[in-house]
């Protein structure tokens, strides 16, 4: 899975979501219906917890955590699909692993309270904004350290901003999704412990999008960057390295890095210098060690966890009723909403050249069929999401038709409507697009070429690859040949990068607060756009690519003004006119949502999922009680 802000808000309103999210439970979860079992699916309840605290102790502002007290000690064990990350820096990651394991080690200044869907202090202790809806003020707790004893003050947060989201090093899709007008907003420190931020315009994405940048340790980076630039920041905090000398990873988080085994696992331990503590005062995170073991594929994952080797466990759709019927380990099974992620087919709308070679990055017959909108739209019709709701989910989840999940409270809610399969219509878009049938039945365009591509997606994941065999055999009736490639999740994220290739099934990750999230997606010259990726590292900071196409110029004109918007229901309105454009020219045709439901064994203590934050919000307060098996 990418991620929407890297490559795997309003409070009534949100937690009115999230209380209906909770209600959300597959027909199963009563104990009748298809594939019942013994073991209740339990919806997840929503009781928001107030405020953090506040304890102050040998000069340090500790924040308090909101759960019971409990017992300090013992390891969690969880898993991730795949060969694990490809590197352990957040700031040069473009995927969803990787980015979680630099997540691990670092704090941002702000987060979205997993309650309430509140922006709320984490590292800042406060933050005030002026009436011009410009000028923001964060003020620092007191008494911050980086895990090497360092202390963390406003001059690490200004040289995050100012020297690695504002100059775009590593993956510019934060910075993309900051810019306001074209403009990256001005950071500087008042003191110590205050920094001021400036948007250029009134930027309603910008306290929240303030919550997803980690903040690094500027007496680690700083050197790295004057000596190597870009090029060795990106590098910085490697695999390898991570390898070697996992010591040398400095954290403000709950967890520093104690292992990695490539391809393996990799196992963080507690940071005592952490700033959280609970109500008795006794240092968070309770947990003495995170496992995350790498599996291959969905089935090993499963295996993992019926031999009690994992404490949490995502359960797909097709592995629920199995999963209800099993009498060891001791868990319990969550019902959390729909998912807030993505899955769809996209095809590679890019008809330039490689500067490097001199070759298109597609070629330019196929690249003809995949630029004509009636091509693309013929595909949506002709894809049976019913079928792959039920063959492939298990009924555990609902057909999507939009960019926005169907927990998002943007979510244009006739557009997700959708429609059924239809064969039919399909034929008539293609013939309207030019496409006709040779005597074999084989689809072919105005110059007679057979159409046929090839489709990637990862292996590991089987709903994944269920999905490509789905979408092969549904445009087989269309008479369109389709080479079906699975690979390594790694791989494929370069051949996207490096724009080779013709079709994928993939994912993003997503928000249900925060459409702007996804600026680095729509946005022309964003990192994500990548059904028509550009090079956009010649254009000034904002500028928009002198090829745009017509759709394109529409959808960069609807994020900057939904952007600058405030009123809940003028923003809906320009949100929702995103997702008809994206519904009009299918750059992605999306395809599922599956219904997320989380199995956690009975040892894991605190555990409080909710549909905004899922099942591990409050990390620092689980705890576990009794032996791993």
């Amino acid at each position: 899975m990418l991620k929407r802000c890297r490559l795997h808000s309003w409070v009534v309103l949100a937690l009115a979501m999230a209380v209906l999210l909770a209600g959300c439970a597959p027909p199963s979860s009563d104990g009748g219906g298809a594939g019942s079992g013994g073991r209740k699916i339990l919806p997840v309840t929503v009781t928001p917890k107030g405020e953090f605290g506040t304890q102050v102790k040998d000069g340090v502002e500790f924040r308090v955590a909101r759960g019971p007290v409990g017992k300090p000690g013992g390891t969690f064990y969880t898993s991730q699909i795949g060969d694990g990350p490809k590197t352990f820096n957040p700031w040069a990651s473009f995927d969803a692993t990787s980015s979680r394991m630099g997540a691990m080690m670092l704090g941002s200044l702000l987060e979205t309270d997993a309650y309430t869907g509140d922006v709320v202090p984490y590292l800042a202790k406060s933050f005030t904004i002026d009436p011009d809806n410009m000028t923001y003020r964060v003020t620092l707790r007191k008494g911050l350290t980086w895990s090497d004893g360092k202390p963390l003050t406003t001059e690490d947060v200004v040289f995050t901003w100012n020297e690695i989201l504002g100059k775009g090093v590593g993956n510019p899709s934060a910075r993309d999704n900051m810019l306001v007008d074209g403009k990256f907003p001005t950071i500087r420190a008042l003191d110590k412990h205050t920094v001021e931020f400036k948007t250029a315009k009134p930027f309603a994405p910008f306290l929240r999008g303030m919550g997803g940048v980690g903040i690094a340790p500027k007496h680690v980076f700083e050197p790295i960057l004057k000596q190597g630039g870009d090029k060795a920041f990106s590098a910085a905090w490697g695999t390898s390295e991570a390898n070697k000398s996992p010591e040398k990873f400095v954290s403000s988080g709950m967890w520093l890095l104690d292992r990695y085994d490539l391809h393996e696992r990799v196992t963080f331990k507690r940071n005592p210098h952490f700033f959280m503590v609970d109500r008795e005062g006794t240092r968070l995170p309770y947990l003495e060690r995170y496992d995350i073991k790498f599996v291959k594929d969905l089935n090993n994952e499963q295996l993992q966890f019926e031999q009690g080797n994992l404490d949490l466990y995502p359960v797909p759709g097709h592995f629920v009723s199995h999963v209800r019927t099993l009498k060891s380990p001791q868990f319990n099974l969550y019902d959390l909403g729909p998912a807030t992620g993505t899955t769809f087919l996209t095809f590679n709308l890019n008809a330039r050249k490689d500067p490097a070679t001199g070759k298109p990055y597609v070629d330019p017959v196929k690249s003809q069929w995949f630029n004509n909108v009636h091509f693309r739209q013929a595909m949506d019709w002709a894809i049976n999401r019913e079928d792959m709701v039920a063959n492939i989910l298990k009924g555990i989840g609902a057909p999507l038709f939009t960019p926005e999940s169907p927990s998002s409270i943007f979510l244009n809610e006739q557009l997700a409507k959708g429609h059924p399969q239809d064969v039919a219509k399909a034929k008539e878009l293609l013939k309207t697009g030019g496409f006709s049938w040779d005597p074999q039945g084989r689809l072919v365009d105005a110059q007679g070429n057979r159409v046929e591509f090839t489709l990637y997606t990862n292996t590991g994941n089987d709903q994944r690859e269920a999905t490509g065999v789905n979408i092969k055999q549904d445009l087989e009736e269309l008479g369109i040949k389709v080479h079906f490639k699975p690979m390594e999740f790694n791989v494929l994220v370069n051949k996207l990068q490096a724009s080779q290739w013709e079709a994928m099934v993939l994912g993003l990750t997503g928000g249900t607060l925060e459409p702007n999230e996804g600026a680095n997606v729509w946005m022309s010259y964003g990192a994500l756009h990548m059904f028509n990726q550009r090079d956009t590292k010649q254009l000034k900071l904002g500028q928009f690519p002198p090829d745009r196409l017509p759709w394109e110029v529409e959808l960069d004109k609807l994020f900057v003004s939904g952007a600058q918007v405030f009123e809940k229901d003028e923003r809906k309105a320009i949100y929702d006119r995103y997702q008809e454009v994206v519904a009009e020219q299918v750059p992605f045709i999306y395809l599922f949502a599956p219904q997320s439901i989380v199995a956690s064994k009975a040892r894991v203590k605190n555990l409080d999922p909710t549909p905004l934050g899922g099942p591990l919000h409050n990390l620092e307060e689980l705890w576990v009680d009794g032996p791993a098996r």
